[in-house]
């Protein structure tokens, strides 16, 4: 990234230095050649295409070079070799001449200055490896025999591997009698009848290589002495033979002719492996010590069923002498090996290179370790120091030392270490160079930190003599004081903890004897990033999940570097690397769902931008259930109590708040646990309180706020002796008897409360404050029957529980009353007052309290209708009722139906039931306003008239007189004109002619119902006239708005008037082709037309449907013939879904006036819905059936219950009139 010119050099608070004391000399200044680069040990494999060895090297003037081959020159224009240009490497072909080239090579770059040398490169071309050919002779032995199988692998390229294998390769199995030694030969420490076979081959594997080379087979042929003699049994045989071959250890490896001790040299660093191996039978046992000490613990394995003593990084506390020991039951023999441990040369003051201005002095170093001790050989440019001498030099095997040094001692001097096992070279550059300081870095480089944190200014250089480095603010021109700033060895400028204030620009300055130099440098200071991790240590519960959100603010320059991460525990977590999505990382987000406790930890944000890096944690708590409680215990052990103590288990991070203590015991229900009591998280004790006569056994639940753990194991059993009852029963009472009966119940005391075996109750009565003696009975149940002289009498009744050692405590007696009977006698009504045309008050006198027979619910009034005034029809008995509770002598009915006679009764109930009926009461009710019409309807405009019809009220409620037609103008503010009134004195004429009116005009009509009592709701409708010239049209009606979603009605209410609207599929408009108003004719019609046949508005409705009729069988048939849908439909109609047949049925016929909208100054509640108005006077009101109580200050309290007497028909209530109509 750049920030102008130059670029920009990012410091980071991590940023480490590492200075040498060897100063790198820039190329630009004379010196000498420093090899750079150089080959180790080269191998000529056979597969490769070439063979290179490297030789680089730098210096100024620029090297030449020369190669020795075996200490002789090296040839570098041989032609079968390429030499690089401007280089030391060389490359050798594979081209079937290359053993020529095997040796060892030393390679010397040189220039005017000096000679620089490498090490030793040696070439090793590897001879492919072969077994000889040759001819084995096969092996023949006795069982029980030693033998060894010699492989004498071939020479080749290390690492060997060797394996036996029979001709099929499969292994030779080894085991404690067989054994391949490192050199790879096959031992037996003695033969068995198994061991014959004639494929016995040795495999060498050189895996650098890449070769495997096989001996030839051999045979083995073991001959067992079993088939010596056929007439002896082979048990015998083999018996005789082991008795004879039985023999002591003696060793195979090491060999009989090196002793009993050998040396073995090792390596330090190196493993060390030491084997024996003894023949004898039985198998020999093979053990291993040290001798004088113990064997490296953890560094030393016993491998190959103990022949193979392996000590790994092997150190010089290894030396020493190590013995094996070959047993069986016969004896022994042991060989030792003494462990010389040796080391090539390695350096322990290696001299380096140095600069030097004219006139110092200097000394070199070389000091070097090893086993046996290195000699020290010094050269100066290549050849033996004491050949070519510098005039002041002093040197001993150790050091060289020189002083006052002048340009012509510059050179390179070799110090090379050697013992039989290596040598090591170094080159030590000494150059003596006097130049003003050379300032490496870039002039006006740009740096970039953030606040707080450490700016690195670098200022690379190089000069001789010595130079001094000072640093300075350019608009200063000071140099730089403070604590705060530190130069270091090399000329780099380190700012601590910078501030804003630090941005800017710096100089600088580097001066020597021979001059001085400057370069400028660029600080950039931003603002450090900022990280909040929350929430900040959650408590989790188990299996919830875990939500962590990183938020980070940095400095805009360095947002698009900005990258998260998270962490648990300092381990990173791969982005959603869980296989079952548990744990997603989406940005500054991290989610762990069904967290369990292995994801408790410390979880950690780190932000890093491209300057800086910061972390938040947070220490996440996983909460669970805790573990069951442990170890309980019983102490204290008493007849009512006893003392449970516990152990609390684990509370994974939840402080325990209480324990639940639990018991089984419950002779009822065994195996039933029970909470007995409940404990405080801080008690692990208790003592508990306990019943007689149970086998308790306890369990313990400890609850945290993630909730209970599982129950304990339960405790040790304890049982309590039996003991008299402690309590009487409770809940006395009566249930529901006939006369002169009383069945008196009582709830049972539990098991638990029993106390003991035998448990009865002991009843006891007498009528309530009588002088005379208690009657008693004792009982097994709960239940106790009573027969009682008179009815609904109350008595004291007692029951005492008792069991075989005792009675429970003194009873306490309640007032119980013996069975009631019916109400004997009828209240009087006194009468019936009409409050208006829909609610009486009807009062009576009560009946004494001897004729209730028990106790006293209230009075309940039944009613009927019998006829309408209006048309003198009879009505079949439908009975109401209404109950109204307590001692009263008045109660109010409502909803009765206007203009009709009644007939009531009342009568008296208590918790038996109702008393006889009083003598029927007959009242009628007056005549009431009008329903709203049926509809109304324009049917006609011009542009000045406008004709009205309409259908009669459902419900007349009377005499009807008239009707009251109102209109008003309209306009789209909705601001009304004057209304104006016209009264229609005939009741019969459905129709009404407006003239006089305002062309181009909307209007709103009302049209109300009228009897003697006055005028109903009204229905409303509006319209506009036509303009000027226009032609004079029937309009056709919207008609009634059928807002109320029903299903059609089977038959209407007679004498209600309903809409029929026929309408096409697809009309456009949804304007009906026909509509006219037509009477509901019940079976009980009431006649309001003559001979409604007669009229043609029915003529015309009856072919419009026949036509209708006919069309749609037709389109029925067309779409049944084309196929494919129709039957569909067919299906649907015959087993409609019932959601979509509902929404069928609501949107069939389904149309509305215009909308009702507020109008200012309108009339309230003119309303057009069909629905029927609900009277003024509802049950509701006034009843205390299902829909509640209701008072009136006290006056009444009615209850309606809505019922009807068996055989009565329902009533239709009020109703909407639907489509389609049912004649």
């Amino acid at each position: 990234m750049e920030i102008g010119g130059r670029g920009l050099i990012i410091s980071l608070i991590c940023f480490l230095f590492k200075f040498s004391t060897a100063i790198e000399i820039p190329l630009s200044v004379q010196q000498v050649p420093t090899i750079i680069k150089q080959s180790k040990v080269q191998v000529a494999f056979p597969f490769d295409e070439y063979f290179q060895i490297e030789c680089e090297a730098k210096g100024n003037p620029e090297p030449t070079f020369m190669w020795t081959k075996d200490d002789k020159t090296f040839d570098l224009s041989d032609s079968r070799i390429i030499v690089s240009n401007n280089s030391g490497t060389f490359k050798i072909p594979n081209e079937g001449h290359i053993s020529h080239f095997q040796g060892k090579y030393r390679c010397f770059a040189s220039n005017k200055l000096g000679v620089a040398m490498s090490e030793e490169i040696e070439f090793i071309v590897p001879n492919v490896p072969k077994f000889p050919k040759e001819k084995i002779d096969p092996l023949e032995v006795e069982e029980g025999d030693p033998i060894v199988l010699p492989c004498n692998p071939p020479k080749g390229l290390p690492p060997l591997h060797i394996y036996w294998m029979n001709i099929e390769l499969e292994h030779i199995e080894q085991d404690e009698r067989v054994y391949m030694s490192q050199k790879g030969d096959l031992y037996f420490a003695n033969v068995e009848e198994k061991d014959s076979r004639n494929d016995y081959c040795c495999f060498a594997a050189f895996p650098r290589l890449r070769t495997i080379v096989q001996k030839m087979p051999m045979k083995l042929t073991v001959n067992s002495l079993r088939h010596a003699n056929d007439s002896s049994s082979s048990t015998e045989i083999g018996s005789k033979a082991n008795s004879i071959k039985q023999r002591k250890p003696r060793l195979l490896l090491p060999p009989t002719e090196s002793g009993s001790a050998s040396s073995v040299t090792i390596l330090k660093g190196d493993t060390l492996l030491l084997e024996c191996f003894a023949e004898g039978l039985p198998t020999p046992q093979v053990d291993w010590n040290k001798i004088g000490g113990d064997l490296p613990k953890g560094r030393e394995t016993k491998e190959n069923y103990g022949k193979t003593l392996k000590i790994e990084n092997v150190s010089y506390r290894d030396r020493g002498n190590y013995r094996c020991t070959a047993t069986n039951f016969l004896g022994s023999t042991s060989h030792d090996f003494h462990v010389v441990v040796e080391e090539p040369p390695r350096w322990t003051k290696k001299p380096q290179s140095g600069v030097y201005s004219t006139g110092s002095s200097g000394i070199l170093l070389c000091e070097a370790e090893g086993e046996p001790e290195p000699t020290i050989k010094w050269r100066v440019n290549g050849s033996p120091i004491d050949k070519n001498p510098f005039a002041g030099d002093v040197f001993s095997p150790t050091e060289i030392s020189f002083t006052n040094l002048q340009p012509n001692h510059t050179a390179v001097y070799q110090c090379e270490a050697s013992n039989v096992h290596g040598t090591i070279l170094a080159n030590a550059n000494i150059d003596v160079v006097d130049v003003r300081p050379l300032i490496q870095t870039e002039d006006e480089e740009n740096y970039a930190t953030v606040v707080g944190y450490s700016a690195f200014l670098h200022c690379e250089y190089f000069a001789s003599p010595e130079a001094i480095v000072s640093w300075q603010k350019v608009d200063e021109a000071k140099p730089l004081e403070g604590r705060r700033y530190h130069i270091h060895e090399n000329g780099t400028l380190q700012i601590n903890k910078t501030t804003e204030d630090d941005a800017g620009s710096y100089s600088c300055w580097v001066e020597n004897a021979k001059g001085k130099t400057a370069v400028t440098a660029n600080l950039d200071i931003r603002n450090a990033t900022k990280l909040q991790v929350s929430p900040k240590n959650p408590r989790v519960p188990k299996l919830h999940t875990l939500e962590l959100h990183c938020e980070s603010k940095c400095d805009p320059y360095l947002k698009h570097s900005l990258k998260l991460s998270w962490s648990k525990n300092g381990e990173g977590f791969e982005i959603n690397a869980t296989e079952d999505g548990r744990i997603i990382i989406d940005g500054p987000n991290l989610t762990i769902s069904n967290v369990t406790s292995e994801d408790q930890g410390i979880y950690s944000c780190s932000a890093q931008t491209a300057l800086d890096s910061v972390a938040d944690v947070t220490h996440v708590t996983i909460l669970d259930v805790p573990d069951p409680p442990e170890n309980l215990h019983l102490s204290e052990r008493q007849n009512r109590s006893v003392r449970l103590t516990w152990d609390a288990g684990n509370d994974h991070n939840s402080r325990i708040s209480e324990y639940i203590v639990e018991f089984e015991g419950n002779k009822e229900e065994p195996g039933r646990w029970e909470e007995l009591t409940r404990v405080q998280g801080k008690e692990t004790t208790v003592l508990l309180s306990l019943a007689p006569y149970v086998r308790y056994q306890f369990r313990v639940i400890a609850v945290n706020e993630v909730g209970r753990s599982q129950p304990s194991q339960p405790s040790d059993h304890h049982e309590t002796p039996p003991a008299a009852p402690d309590k009487n029963p409770q809940n006395i009472r009566v249930q529901a008897s006939q006369p002169k009966e009383m069945i008196i119940k009582w709830e049972p005391l539990k098991s638990m409360e029993q106390n003991g075996p035998g448990l009865e109750y002991r009843v006891t009565w007498k009528p309530q404050g009588a002088p005379v003696e208690w009657e008693e009975e004792t009982v097994t149940n709960h239940t106790l029957r009573v027969m009682t002289p008179t009815v609904y009498a109350p008595y004291d009744v007692q029951v005492q529980a008792v069991n075989h050692l005792g009675s429970g405590p003194e009873p306490q007696s309640v007032i119980l009353y013996s069975g009631e009977d019916y109400p004997d006698t009828a209240p009087v009504i006194h009468g019936v007052d009409v409050i208006n045309s829909t609610l009486v008050k009807v009062s009576w006198s009560t009946i004494p309290k001897d004729r209730v027979h028990g106790h006293l619910k209230g009075y309940q009034i039944n009613w009927w209708k019998t006829k309408s005034l209006l048309d003198g029809r009879t009505h079949p008995k439908e009975v109401n009722i209404l109950r109204f509770s307590g001692q009263r002598n008045y109660g109010m009915v409502p909803s009765l139906d206007a203009f009709s006679e009644f007939h009531l009764t009342v009568l008296a109930y208590n918790s038996k039931g109702a008393g006889p009926e009083s003598e029927p009461y007959i009242f009628q009710t007056p005549e009431g306003v009008p329903e709203q019409p049926a509809f109304l309807k324009v049917i006609k405009v011009d542009k000045d008239t406008a004709t009205l019809t309409w259908g009669l009220p459902k419900k007349l409620n009377g005499n009807l007189t008239g009707y009251l037609l109102q209109y008003q103008i309209i306009n789209d503010t909705y601001e009304l004109g004057e209304l104006n009134d016209i009264n229609i004195t005939t009741p019969s004429k459905p129709s009404w002619r407006l003239s006089n009116l305002n062309s181009t005009t909307k209007y709103k009509f009302y049209l109300r119902a009228c009897t003697s009592k006055g005028c109903g709701k009204p229905i409303t409708e509006e319209g506009s006239t036509l303009g000027e010239g226009s032609k004079s049209i029937g309009k056709i009606s919207e008609g009634v708005n059928l807002t109320q979603k029903t299903h059609p009605v089977e038959v209407f209410e007679p004498g209600a008037e309903h809409i029929v609207r026929l309408l096409t599929k697809n009309w456009v408009d949804n304007n009906s082709i026909f509509e006219d108003v037509i009477e509901t004719r019940g079976r009980e019609y009431a006649g309001l037309y003559d001979d409604i046949s007669t009229q043609g508005w029915f003529i015309g409705l009856m072919c419009a449907i026949a036509l209708l009729t006919l069309i749609l069988l037709t389109v029925c048939f067309v779409k049944r013939n084309r196929g494919g849908k129709y039957s569909v439909k067919e299906k649907e109609d015959l087993h409609p879904d019932p959601e979509v047949q509902s929404v069928k049925d609501e949107t069939f016929g389904e149309y509305s006036d215009s909308d009702e909208k507020p109008l200012k100054g309108s009339l309230r509640s003119l309303n057009r819905d069909m629905q029927a108005t609900e009277s003024a006077d509802s049950l509701v009101q006034y009843g205390e059936g299902d829909h509640g109580l209701f008072s009136e200050d006290g006056s009444f309290i009615g209850a309606y219950a809505g019922s009807k007497e068996k055989g009565s028909v329902e009533s239709n209530g009020s109703s909407t009139a639907t489509f389609p109509l049912r004649a």
